[in-house]
């Protein structure tokens, strides 16, 4: 999930390496910037939501009686 932004960044990084022009260089680093942006509030959304859906919380992660229901 998180390989896109990871595989944006190193092409970027690769783009930085090939070029000295300020014209190509500022918005490669922006785009990278927002790369390097996305995997943290992504890794930071995981978590949050791995939290929420914990089993010790989750009502339906595992509930003998609610699956019985269903049946």
């Amino acid at each position: 999930m998180i390989a896109p932004e990871q595989k944006a960044r190193v092409t970027y990084e690769n783009i930085l390496r090939l070029t000295d022009d300020p014209d190509v260089r500022e918005p490669i680093k922006f785009l990278r910037q927002r790369e390097l942006n996305h995997y943290q509030r992504f890794g930071e959304s995981l978590g949050i939501a791995q939290d929420a859906y914990d089993q010790r919380k989750n009502f339906y992660f595992y509930n003998p009686s609610f699956d019985k229901m269903k049946g």
